[in-house]
């Protein structure tokens, strides 16, 4: 219960999920659901371009080794571990939470919690920023390829990856290009425009189940196989955080690069795999597709959370010992 007191996005994640159990839009209701989510998405784009400064894109750029492992963990390593992971256990989950679990695969970091984590950690701050900026511009472009490569594999693709230049491209250009005149209201208005982010997310979440209620969703997913997506969830993220901390001690990176490759690596962005759910799949599908996202999302947050608080004693812990060794001298 406190775990849902700190995190109400949840909270209404969780609410918009029975609404839509008990209350799914339909008929008439669906089209006006289904342009209502495109504008919120297009709108929830164009705030993110016109928050993001394009010296932030360019610093993204710059320290390429660090950030280069980092996207490689994001956009290289997940898929092929999805894949594997769907290669050894085809029959373990439904078509649709395995395609899921790929599509979970292909998507993005996050940008918060990927600084927020590096920063109680003790990492390197700056490079998580630069990081995570990065890999969620260069998502918008990397995920609509991947998704086409590893679930055309599958037959299972059948929206248009070309949609998602149209409802989530463009609004970021156009953000980009009117931030000088809409970028220092974007900022002064923070905390406004985050919820009206979650809000999309929210009417987006409802949609979509709403869709997938209405075609049996309930009835098609039984409890063991919810039980069955976390489990799939918490084993990837595990084998994740394993990965980017043998990695980046292969390569030898400082202990602070080293945080940041491990939390920016390791996350998955809820924020913009929604939207591009609804933008890729078919409406009917989005629900069980988005639901190991979903699940992701809220393991991730609170191991990396428990992860960060232990990697922060530990340096703290490393710190006092090295100045009582220098206070001996």
């Amino acid at each position: 219960m406190r775990f849902l007191k700190k995190d109400p996005f949840l909270v209404g994640l969780l609410c918009a999920i029975f609404l839509a159990s008990v209350l799914p839009c339909h008929g008439a209701a669906v089209p006006v659901f289904h342009w209502l989510s495109v504008g919120l998405i297009a709108l929830m784009f164009f705030m993110q371009g016109a928050r993001l400064s394009r010296k932030a894109v360019v610093d993204g750029m710059v320290a390429w080794r660090l950030h280069l492992l980092i996207l490689s963990c994001t956009f290289v390593l997940f898929p092929l571990l999805g894949l594997a992971a769907h290669a050894l256990l085809p029959g373990l989950l439904l078509p649709e939470l395995w395609l899921g679990i790929l599509f979970l695969c292909c998507l993005p970091s996050t940008v918060q919690s990927s600084i927020a984590f590096t920063s109680i950690a003790g990492g390197n701050v700056p490079a998580a920023v630069c990081a995570a900026t990065a890999s969620n511009v260069l998502g918008i472009f990397i995920t609509p390829v991947l998704v086409g490569l590893v679930l055309s594999q599958h037959g299972q693709l059948s929206g248009n990856p070309l949609n998602i230049v149209f409802q989530l491209l463009l609004p970021f250009i156009a953000g980009q290009v009117l931030q000088p005149w809409v970028g220092a209201w974007a900022h002064r208005n923070k905390k406004l425009l985050s919820l009206s982010d979650r809000g999309s997310i929210l009417v987006v979440v409802y949609a979509a189940f709403s869709d997938a209620v209405m075609q049996g969703l309930w009835h098609r997913l039984p409890l063991a196989d919810l039980g069955l997506v976390a489990l799939a969830d918490t084993a990837l993220l595990a084998l994740v955080l394993v990965l980017t901390t043998l990695l980046s001690r292969i390569l030898g990176l400082p202990r602070q690069d080293e945080i940041a490759v491990i939390f920016c690596g390791s996350k998955k962005t809820l924020a913009s795999g929604v939207p591009m759910a609804n933008v890729l799949f078919p409406a009917a599908s989005v629900g069980l597709i988005v639901l190991p996202l979903m699940l992701y999302h809220q393991i991730q947050l609170f191991v990396c959370a428990v992860l960060a608080r232990r990697l922060s004693h530990w340096q703290e812990r490393e710190r006092a010992e090295e100045r009582a060794v220098g206070q001996d001298a």
